[in-house]
C-alpha cells in the first residue's frame, strides 16, 4: 500500500458508513499537530484584509455608501474610483472629469449620488449608478478642500475652500444657496443633524457653527486647536463633533445647544496620530455606533480609539505612506484606509 501524504486529511472508518456521511471528522496527522478551528469571519469580505490598487496618485478621501455596498475613493490622479465593498472588492466604476486632484468625496444619504471637491475649484455632483457627472457647482475662487452632504435633504451639499468661504449648494439650483464668509482659508465643513446648521474650520484653528436660517449669523465659535484643523466629522446622533488638527491631536466636542456642564464643550482628546511637514488635510471619522473614532496619521499607521475612554484600541501598520483617510463600514466591523502610497486597505477589526 502506498504511504499516505502526511498533510492530507485522513479518512476515518466512521466516514465510510452511510449513517455518518453527513459528519466530517478531521484527524491530525501526528500527535504533535493540534486541531485548529478556522478563524471566525465577521464580514462579507472574501478575505480578512484586502489591498485595493488602481489609483496612480495619493488617495485623499474615502466614503462608504449608506447601505455599505460601495466604497468611493478620491485621489491626486484626478479620479474617483467606486469599489464593491463586499466579496473581492472589485472596481465598479471610474468618475472622470476633474482637471486637478480630487481632495474629498461624500455619498448622499440616499446612496444615489456623490459629491466631490477638487483643486480645480469645482464641486461636482455624480450619479452613483452610472458614474456620470450630473452637475458642476461653480463659484469658488480657490481650491475646494472638503465637501459634506446633508442628512436631511438628498440634494444639499456644503463645500469649504481656500477662498475663505463655505458655500451651500442645491443640486436643483444653478448657483449657491448660501455663502458664508469665514475670513480665513477654510479646510473643513460638516452639516449638522438638520439642514439648519453648518460647521466650518480652517487655519484660524477655530470651529464655527453657522445658522443657515440667518446666513451671516455665527451661532457658536470654539477656539479648538493650536494649529490648522484638517477635518470635522459629526457624531451619528449629531450630538458631538470630531476634529483633527495639525497640532497632532484629535478632539471631540459637545455641540448640543445646551451643554450640561456650563460652557465646557471639549470632551475628549485622542493622542497617537501625527502630522508632518506635508501639511496634508488628514480626515477623521466615527464608527456607525459612535463607540470608536479614527483619523489620518502621517506615521503610516491606522489608529483607532475607544470614544468612551480615549484609549487606543487598534494600531494597524501596513501602509507605506501617510494615511490620509480612515472610514468605518456603516453596518459591518470593517475599516478602510487610504494613503499617499496610492493603496487602499480594507479589513475586519478583531472583536
Amino acid at each position: 500500500m502506498s504511504p499516505q501524504h502526511p498533510h492530507k486529511r485522513q479518512r476515518t472508518q466512521q466516514e465510510t458508513t452511510p449513517q455518518s456521511r453527513s459528519l466530517s471528522l478531521y484527524v491530525a496527522s501526528s500527535e504533535n499537530e493540534p486541531l485548529v478551528d478556522p478563524p471566525i469571519r465577521t464580514s462579507s469580505l472574501s478575505h480578512p484584509t484586502m489591498k485595493l490598487t488602481g489609483h496612480t496618485g495619493s488617495v485623499y478621501a474615502l466614503s462608504y455608501s449608506p447601505d455599505g455596498e460601495c466604497l468611493a475613493s478620491a485621489s491626486f490622479d484626478m479620479t474617483c474610483l467606486l469599489w464593491n465593498a463586499t466579496g473581492n472588492c472589485e472596481n465598479l466604476n471610474v468618475l472622470c472629469g476633474h482637471k486637478n486632484a480630487v481632495l474629498d468625496v461624500k455619498w448622499s444619504q440616499d446612496g444615489e449620488h456623490l459629491a466631490t471637491a477638487s483643486a480645480d475649484k469645482i464641486v461636482a455632483w455624480w450619479d452613483g449608478n452610472t458614474g456620470q457627472r450630473i452637475k458642476r457647482f461653480v463659484g469658488h475662487e480657490g481650491i475646494v478642500n472638503k465637501v459634506d452632504t446633508s442628512r436631511v435633504s438628498f440634494k444639499s451639499v456644503a463645500s469649504a475652500s481656500d477662498d475663505g468661504t463655505v458655500k451651500v449648494w442645491d443640486a436643483r439650483v444653478k448657483s449657491a444657496t448660501a455663502t458664508l464668509d469665514c475670513e480665513y482659508p477654510t479646510t473643513s465643513v460638516a452639516f449638522g443633524l438638520d439642514d439648519n446648521v453648518v460647521y466650518s474650520a480652517g487655519i484660524d484653528n477655530c470651529i464655527t457653527a453657522w445658522d443657515l436660517r440667518m446666513v451671516e449669523k455665527k451661532s457658536m465659535m470654539i477656539k479648538a486647536h493650536q494649529d490648522t484643523i484638517t477635518c470635522l466629522s459629526l457624531h451619528p446622533k449629531g450630538t458631538h463633533l470630531l476634529s483633527n488638527s495639525m497640532d497632532g491631536t484629535m478632539k471631540s466636542w459637545d455641540v448640543r445647544p445646551f451643554v450640561p456642564d456650563g460652557n465646557k464643550r471639549h470632551c475628549k482628546t485622542f493622542l497617537g496620530g501625527t502630522h508632518n511637514a506635508e501639511k496634508g488635510l488628514l480626515n477623521c471619522s466615527w464608527s456607525s455606533d459612535g463607540n470608536m473614532v479614527s483619523g489620518g496619521s502621517a506615521d503610516k499607521v491606522v489608529h483607532i480609539w475607544d470614544e468612551m475612554t480615549a484609549e487606543e484600541l487598534y494600531y494597524l501598520p501596513g501602509h507605506k505612506g501617510c494615511v490620509n483617510a480612515v472610514v468605518f463600514h456603516p453596518k459591518e466591523n470593517v475599516v478602510a484606509s487610504g494613503a499617499s502610497d496610492k493603496a487602499i486597505y480594507v479589513g475586519e477589526l478583531s472583536s
